[in-house]
C-alpha cells in the first residue's frame, strides 16, 4: 500500500469520526503526441524548413560548400586517424562550493555531479546525479538531412585540462572541449560556464563544416537513487516537459516501454527523483533559442530507465545555446526562472492542486519564517506550528462543540416527536423544521468547522514528499524528518493522544452507542498503523496538534456535561 492510499484511507476514517460523532445527535475520480519525424522539431524557428545542408558562414568564419557531404565519406572522415581515437579518456574535474562535476574528454559528457551540501541516504557521501556505470549526460549526436553523426565517443581537446576550482568570490568559467577532424572537413566544439554558487551551467555547441543540422543532446537514463526507500523514490522518477501550447507533461521512466517523439516547442524538458532536478532549458541568446525542439524517449536494458534527449536545431549559423540545472528541488530556487520549472514535481494529485498549492505556499512560507527568525530546527518549527494551529483554531472547535452540546439537548425532543409524528411524515417534517428554527439544531454544525485543520494535514503530507528543506533534517532520536520514524515512537504517541481525545469526548455524551465505544479503541490502532510509514515529520506535527487539543478538549467536555445539566429542566419544561 502506498503512502497515497494510506492517506485517503486515514482521511476517510476521520471524515467517519467527525461525521458519526455529529450524526449520533441528528433525528435520523496527456497522452503522449504521436511519434514524428526528428527533423520537424524546428518548428517553431520556421516550420517551413526542413534540415539541410546550404551554403553560408560558420561561426568561424569558414565559407563551406552548399553540395551535401555523402554519407559514407563522412563516416570514413570521422574513422581515419584511428589514434585520436584510441586515445586514453581522461577525467575533467570542475569543483565548487556546491558541487563537484565530472567531465569525460571522449564525447565531453558529464558522467557525474555530486552536490556536496546534501547527503545520499542509499550510499556514502553526497547525493549523486548519474546511475553507477552509466554514460552520463550531455553527449551530443548531429542529424542532418542524409545522416546522424555521433560524437558520444570521440576525444576532445580540453582547455584548461587540469579542470576548474571555483571559490565563492570567482567570476564564471568556462571550460571548453574542441573535435577537429584531422582533415579539417568539419569540427565541434562545447562551451561549458560555471558561475560559483549556481546550480546553472551555460552550454553552448558550435558545428563547423557540417551546415544546417539538429544537436541532439542526452539528457541520460534517468537520475540514480538517493533516498533510503528506493520503493518511493521509484514512483516519482521520470521525465518532463513544459510544452508551449500543451503545458506540463510527465510520465515516468517505468512506464516507457517502446520509442516516442515529442514534438516542440518545449519551453523546459527535466528529469526528476523525489528531491532533484537536471533540467534543460533554452539558452538567453537570440530568440531563435527562446524554445527547445523536442524531446526523443527509447526504453534501455535495465529496470526503470530511460534514455532522454533534446534536440535543437543548429540552423544555418551552426551554434546553438542551452542551460543545465543540476540541482535540488528548492521550490523558490526554481520559481526564478519564472517558466513553471517548480511544477516539474508539483504538490499533490492534479484534482488536489487548487486546495494544495495555496496552502502549500502560506504553509511554507510559515515554517521558513518561524526557522529563520526563531534560530531553530525544522523539528521545533513543526512543534511550534502545530500548538499555532490549535490555538488559532481554537474558537471554531469551540463552536463546533457548542453546536454539538446543542444537538444533544435537543435529541429528546427530536425522538419524541418522531415517536408523535412517526405515521404522518407531513407533519413530521413540519414539526422537525420547526424544532430547528427554534433551538438552532444544525446536524453539520459541529462537523464542518472541524475540517479546517485537514487541509493542512494533507498539505503537509505531499510537503514532506518533495520539500527539499525538510530532507535530512534531524530531531531527538529522529534521524530524517522527510522518512518514518526508525523506532516507532511518534506513531504510538499519535494513536495514544487520539485515544485520549476520543475518550474524553465519549466520557461526556450522555449514552454513547456500542459502535463510539468500539471505535474509540479501533481507530486510534488505525491511525497508527496508517502513518507509521509516513514522514515522521508529519507524524510529529500531528501528534502536538492532537496533544495541544487535549486541554480544549477536557473543557468542552465538561462545559458539555454542564450545558447538558442546565438544559434538561428547560427541555421538560417545553416537551410538557
Amino acid at each position: 500500500m502506498n503512502q497515497e492510499i494510506r492517506l485517503l484511507l486515514a482521511i476517510t476514517l476521520m471524515m467517519l469520526v467527525l461525521i458519526t460523532t455529529n450524526i449520533l445527535f441528528a433525528p435520523s475520480t496527456p497522452e503522449t503526441p504521436p511519434p514524428a519525424a526528428t527533423d520537424s522539431m524546428n518548428s517553431q524557428q520556421n516550420p517551413s524548413e526542413d534540415i539541410e545542408t546550404a551554403s553560408g558562414t560558420t561561426p568561424n568564419g569558414k565559407t563551406y560548400d552548399a553540395e551535401p557531404v555523402n554519407k559514407d565519406d563522412l563516416q570514413q572522415r570521422m574513422q581515419q586517424d584511428e589514434n585520436l581515437r584510441d586515445r586514453v579518456a581522461e577525467e575533467i574535474v570542475v569543483e565548487g562550493e556546491q558541487y563537484r562535476l565530472t567531465f569525460n574528454s571522449h564525447g565531453a559528457r558529464l558522467t557525474s555531479a555530486q552536490l556536496l551540501k546534501f547527503q545520499s541516504f542509499s550510499h556514502e557521501g553526497p547525493v549523486e546525479f548519474f546511475p553507477e556505470g552509466g554514460d552520463g549526460a550531455l553527449g551530443s549526436e548531429i542529424r542532418t538531412e542524409r545522416e546522424n553523426l555521433n560524437f558520444r565517443s570521440f576525444p576532445f581537446e580540453v582547455v584548461p585540462q587540469e579542470g576548474i576550482n571555483l571559490t565563492e568570490s570567482d567570476q564564471p568559467q568556462t571550460l571548453t572541449f574542441t573535435y577537429k577532424h584531422p582533415s579539417g572537413a568539419f569540427a565541434l566544439q562545447k562551451s561549458y560556464t560555471f558561475t560559483p554558487l549556481s546550480y546553472e551551467i551555460e552550454a553552448r555547441v558550435e558545428v563547423d563544416g557540417i551546415g544546417r543540422s539538429l544537436l541532439v543532446t542526452d539528457m541520460g537514463t534517468g537520475l540514480a537513487f538517493n533516498e533510503a526507500q528506493e520503493a518511493e523514490e521509484l514512483r516519482i522518477m521520470g521525465y518532463v516537459t513544459n510544452h508551449l501550447r500543451e503545458g506540463i507533461q510527465a510520465k515516468p521512466m517505468r512506464k516507457v516501454k517502446e520509442d516516442l517523439t515529442i514534438e516542440g516547442p518545449l519551453i523546459w524538458s527535466a528529469l526528476k527523483s523525489k528531491y532533484f532536478l537536471l533540467a534543460i532549458l533554452p539558452g538567453t541568446g537570440n530568440d531563435q533559442e527562446q524554445y527547445l525542439g523536442g524531446l526523443l524517449v527509447s526504453p534501455v536494458p535495465g529496470d526503470h530507465q530511460a534514455k532522454v534527449a533534446v534536440t535543437q536545431p543548429l540552423g544555418a549559423g551552426g551554434s546553438v545555446s542551452y542551460r543545465l540545472f543540476v540541482g535540488p528541488q528548492e521550490r523558490d530556487l526554481l520559481m526564478a526562472y519564472s517558466n513553471g520549472l517548480e511544477e516539474a514535481n508539483p504538490y499533490g494529485y492534479r484534482w488536489m492542486r487548487v486546495v494544495v498549492r495555496p496552502v502549500v505556499v502560506i504553509v511554507m512560507a510559515v515554517l521558513n519564517f518561524l526557522h529563520l527568525n526563531l534560530s531553530v530546527g525544522y523539528g521545533w518549527v513543526l512543534i511550534i506550528f502545530g500548538v499555532m494551529m490549535r490555538v488559532l483554531l481554537f474558537p471554531l472547535n469551540q463552536k463546533a462543540m457548542k453546536a454539538q452540546m446543542r444537538n444533544m439537548a435537543v435529541q429528546p425532543l427530536l425522538q419524541e416527536i418522531q415517536k408523535n409524528h412517526k405515521d404522518n411524515p407531513e407533519k413530521l417534517q413540519k414539526e422537525m423544521m420547526k424544532l430547528y428554527k427554534e433551538h438552532g439544531f444544525n446536524p453539520l454544525a459541529g462537523c464542518l468547522p472541524m475540517l479546517l485543520p485537514w487541509p493542512v494535514l494533507i498539505t503537509l503530507f505531499f510537503v514532506f514528499q518533495n520539500t527539499i528543506q525538510l530532507r535530512g533534517e534531524s530531531f531527538l532520536w529522529l534521524p530524517n524528518l522527510s522518512a518514518a520514524d526508525p523506532l516507532y515512537i511518534l506513531p504510538v504517541i499519535l494513536g495514544a493522544s487520539m485515544f485520549l481525545m476520543q475518550w474524553i469526548s465519549v466520557k461526556s455524551m450522555p449514552d454513547p452507542n456500542p459502535q463510539m465505544k468500539m471505535m474509540l479503541w479501533i481507530m486510534p490502532i488505525m491511525m497508527a498503523v496508517i502513518f507509521a510509514n509516513f514522514a515522521s515529520g508529519l507524524n510529529l506535527y500531528y501528534a502536538t496538534a492532537n496533544i495541544a487539543t487535549l486541554p480544549q478538549q477536557y473543557w468542552i467536555a465538561k462545559e458539555r456535561q454542564k450545558f447538558r445539566a442546565q438544559s434538561a429542566p428547560k427541555i421538560q419544561a417545553n416537551s410538557g
